[in-house]
């Protein structure tokens, strides 16, 4: 049963995403290969992120900002269409390789910028996070970018990242779904690291108070780096 060493894990990552707001999804993803199938890499992340992001607005709920959600879904909407029609047609035991490289790209390459924080760039946001999100899980911190355009105080930045993510990985769960993959396969594995990303999201959110606002982005670039490079690999070992 070496999958359900995903659980203490779910639980750091997912502390970890609720102190500083962003992280915790890339770094489980990258350790998920070699651990479940390479078909059921993202679908598992995917259902294991929707309950945390939930859980992680809802103990915040008194800093969400509803005004992000119409034109976030109209633009996630259609990326879950198309990120789900390129990931049928996908060879999956390459998809570690893939995920690896596009994660890379994620952390190193400058991302286009997009100005403002209004109805258009969330719309962009939503199409590009979840489409891209398909394919690789977790797509890096544009969300962060628009969203700090908007407010840049990081209770609020954690919870309505958190509400736009609910709202990515849920239409991402159905989309996989729609497409044949079967959660029932994976329910115990699943419910254990739902269970694991709620207490993770609790402790982090009492935590978040404790810890300063400083920079986490240098060390936490380089862990994901090392950990990418492991995927690339994997499929060839």
């Amino acid at each position: 049963m070496i999958e359900f060493w995903l659980v203490p894990i779910v639980f750091l990552t997912s502390s970890l995403t609720a102190v500083i707001g962003m992280g915790g999804g890339v770094l489980l993803i990258t350790l998920m290969p070699g651990l479940v199938p390479p078909a059921a890499i993202i679908p598992v992340h995917a259902c294991t992120q929707l309950a945390s992001n939930v859980s992680r607005a809802a103990f915040g709920w008194r800093a969400i900002d509803p005004t992000i959600i119409p034109a976030f879904t109209i633009g996630a909407v259609a990326g879950a269409w198309l990120g789900g029609e390129i990931y049928a047609s996908l060879n999956l035991h390459w998809l570690p390789t893939l995920m690896g490289v596009l994660i890379l790209l994620f952390t190193w390459v400058p991302l286009p910028l997009l100005r403002g924080g209004g109805q258009s760039a969330l719309a962009v946001l939503g199409f590009y996070q979840t489409s891209l999100g398909m394919l690789v899980g977790a797509t890096g911190p544009l969300g962060a970018a628009i969203l700090m355009q908007r407010n840049t105080q990081r209770d609020w930045l954690v919870v309505n990242t958190a509400l736009y993510m609910t709202l990515n990985h849920g239409l991402r769960v159905a989309a996989f779904a729609a497409i044949g993959f079967s959660f029932s396969d994976y329910w115990q594995l699943i419910g254990a690291m739902v269970v694991a990303g709620i207490a993770g999201s609790w402790l982090g959110t009492h935590l978040r108070v404790l810890v300063p606002q400083v920079q986490f982005h240098r060390w936490f670039r380089w862990l994901v780096t090392l950990l990418a490079v492991r995927m690339i690999l994997l499929p060839l070992l």
